[in-house]
């Protein structure tokens, strides 16, 4: 198989690596291209023994790492006890690997991103990728994306913040046997690898798409010549009670990505919150920056909303025809059994779609991955990379 994981959850960090890694050598042939390590916070504090034990055990080209508050194994989520999760790639034809690392550093001009790998001049959209962990509290990951989305239009990155530590500092993340505490870390893959994205943001349009005649800023002042929050009135006036609940729970702004398309429906919309509104003035704000001519749509989120859009975008995968055979689960914190009641609901979903294959991942402060040729950084979303044969 090109792909194998393994999952531990012994408390002691050395049994677990281990463990994971033992495991992972018996489902794995070769030394691997890639490994990927997410562990727990019950291991944070000891991610150099943990790449050393990978290395010393499995020989990888190539390590990233990072803590999760909660971590994803096959078809498990562990989300309060400890865990290790050991995700590895082969692939039978040769596949470029560049690990690098960014770090956000005040130079002459201002602060900068440092530390670009020279790959990117290179890569080929239609097939390259790059996985990105970073740290939420020294990363900025909308300036990182922004610049990939102008300057390498189309090449996809997939990854997730850090979630296992609470302060700057406390994210010790691997690039190979090295520690990182701040920024981020990634690989660029160039090379056949023959993957495939999914970006669950788990929420359903409510009312019509409008587009924006006055905003400033995050602010949409007028939509269709009217204030926002009269459009809202109008759907909640039409709106069933189970919707209106939703309404009051938490409501989102969906903004077309591509405004060439001649209608819109799901996998269109970026989805950002509602900040709050304005009584008086009836504009709405919203957690992106927003400008006239743009296409916006209200969006709700619950449970069964959020399921049943995974299942349909994870259905619609596979009708390609192409099976995969590994995949890596970035989830949002806020999903899992605090969304959805029960344990381990976007693994075995995935894996309900994709057959007994490797998944490894955890839940994310942030995930990162594309809709619409750009990539973007998420909240409650599921953002999973799908590699093939």
């Amino acid at each position: 198989m090109p792909f194998a994981s393994a999952l531990s959850t012994k408390g002691n960090t050395g049994e677990a690596i281990r463990e994971a890694c033992g495991l992972a050598k018996t489902r794995s042939s070769a030394p691997p291209d890639l490994a990927m390590l997410f562990y727990s916070a019950h291991h944070a504090g000891e991610a150099d023994a943990l790449a050393r034990v990978v290395y010393e055990t499995l020989s990888p080209r190539a390590l990233l790492g990072c803590p999760g508050e909660a971590i994803v194994g096959d078809d498990r989520e562990i989300e309060r006890g400890p865990a290790i999760s050991l995700w590895l790639a082969r692939w039978n034809e040769p596949v470029q690997i560049e690990p690098f690392q960014l770090t956000m550093e005040e130079t002459s001009e201002g602060y900068s991103l440092l530390g670009w790998p020279d790959g990117l001049a290179a890569a080929d959209p239609s097939r390259d990728v790059v996985l990105l962990l970073g740290d939420p509290f020294t990363f900025p990951a909308d300036t990182f994306l922004a610049q990939v989305n102008e300057q390498h239009a189309g090449l996809r990155v997939v990854g997730g913040m850090a979630s296992g530590g609470r302060e700057p500092g406390s994210n010790q993340m691997l690039l190979g046997e090295t520690v990182v505490e701040q920024g981020a870390v990634g690989v660029v893959l160039q090379g056949p690898i023959k993957l495939r994205t999914v970006v669950s943001q788990g929420c359903r349009p409510i009312g019509q798409p409008l587009v924006i005649t006055k905003a400033r800023d995050n602010l949409i002042t007028e939509l269709g010549g009217k204030p926002p929050m009269a459009h809202l009135q109008e759907i909640w006036e039409k709106a069933p009670q189970e919707e209106r609940e939703l309404i009051q729970q938490g409501l989102h702004v969906g903004r077309v990505i591509n405004e060439y398309q001649a209608g819109f429906q799901r996998g269109d919309f970026l989805v950002r919150n509602v900040m709050g509104m304005d009584r008086d003035s009836g504009a709405v704000a919203i957690t992106d920056r927003v400008r006239v001519g743009q296409t916006v749509q209200f969006h709700v989120r619950d449970a069964g909303t959020a399921s049943e859009d995974l299942n349909s975008l994870l259905q619609h995968d596979q009708s390609s025809g192409q099976a995969p055979a590994g995949a890596l689960l970035f989830t949002c914190n806020g999903r899992g059994s605090r969304l959805f009641g029960d344990p381990h609901h976007d693994a075995k979903t995935v894996r309900s779609h994709a057959g007994s294959i490797p998944v490894a991942g955890f839940f994310a402060m942030g995930e990162i991955g594309p809709i619409g040729q750009r990539n973007f950084i998420h909240g409650f979303t599921a953002s999973i990379a799908l590699f093939g044969e």
